[in-house]
């Protein structure tokens, strides 16, 4: 009778220990493998798309995270209803929700994370616009869209160009740490002919040019900062005729050679000393 007993106490044993052997098994192979989601659907491209990826170091879980309540809830749907199985969102809606899991504090796969990029700190933890709202998925590299700034900034034209021609990114670094949205060289980095040296070399281009809301350079700007020097002497004459200030101050070069002064004097009238130029005469 005490053999029976102690037989019976070891096959439960047994069994409970097989239970947790291939339960934890089980676990481990539907929570950390990636091969198991090749057996439910079919993934094999997507999957092969994957290991191509950026995101090749991430396990397919890690983002397509589905629990064991839900697995079974599947399981149980699909006996019950065949070809109808409960909706799951582990596809395409749940793995923006872990994009932050990764990219909160930490560079991952050569990206700046948010809390080290200005521009995704002010728009993903500031703002808290999705992560899908900028960024669209290419066989798991997720590059950011170049027109999804218009989502939000409308009507920011460069120069008439439009957005889906010239990125936002382009003049405004969105990975950079600083928050400064409009570095200095943002033009010169493509407007290579602009002077590097003269009399406004430190002055950043947007105090004169507008890019967002018109090309043309206008007496207006330049009165932005000379708007004494409009009022007084030849200048402020010159100015009450309409002359425009780039009529004789050329764009980017500004100072006029001493070889021009008496071609630009004698278009209207003969030539007088430049130095008498801040007087009425």
């Amino acid at each position: 009778m005490k053999i029976h007993h102690n037989l019976k106490s070891l096959l439960i044993a047994l069994t409970i220990l097989f239970i947790f052997v291939y339960g934890y098994r089980y676990y481990e192979y539907t929570q950390n493998d990636p091969d198991f989601c090749t057996s439910c659907h079919l993934v094999r491209e997507v999957y092969i798309d994957w290991q191509k990826s950026v995101h090749s170091s991430v396990i397919c879980q890690k983002c397509h995270e589905i629990g064991i309540i839900e697995q079974n809830r599947k399981l149980i749907s699909f006996v019950a209803k065949g070809e109808d199985p409960i909706s799951l969102t582990h596809g395409r809606q749940r793995p923006w929700l872990k994009c932050i899991d990764c990219h909160q504090s930490t560079v991952f796969q050569g990206s700046v994370s948010p809390d080290k990029s200005f521009g995704h700190a002010k728009h993903a933890l500031k703002e808290k616009i999705e992560c899908k709202q900028c960024h669209y998925n290419e066989r798991h590299n997720l590059p950011y869209d170049i027109t999804s700034c218009d989502k939000c900034h409308h009507n920011k034209e460069v120069h008439g160009i439009s957005v889906k021609e010239f990125s936002c990114v382009n003049c405004h670094p969105f990975l950079r740490r600083h928050p400064v949205m409009t570095p200095p060289d943002k033009c010169t980095k493509c407007h290579h002919e602009i002077p590097k040296k003269n009399s406004k070399s430190k002055l950043s281009c947007h105090y004169c040019h507008k890019p967002h809301k018109r090309e043309k350079v206008t007496n207006l700007e330049c009165l932005f900062c000379h708007k004494t020097e409009a009022n007084l002497g030849q200048h402020g004459t010159h100015h009450k005729k309409g002359i425009e200030c780039m009529h004789c101050h050329k764009p980017h070069k500004w100072n006029i050679e001493a070889k021009e002064k008496n071609k630009l004097c004698s278009e209207c009238h003969n030539f007088k000393d430049p130095k008498t130029f801040i007087y009425i005469f």
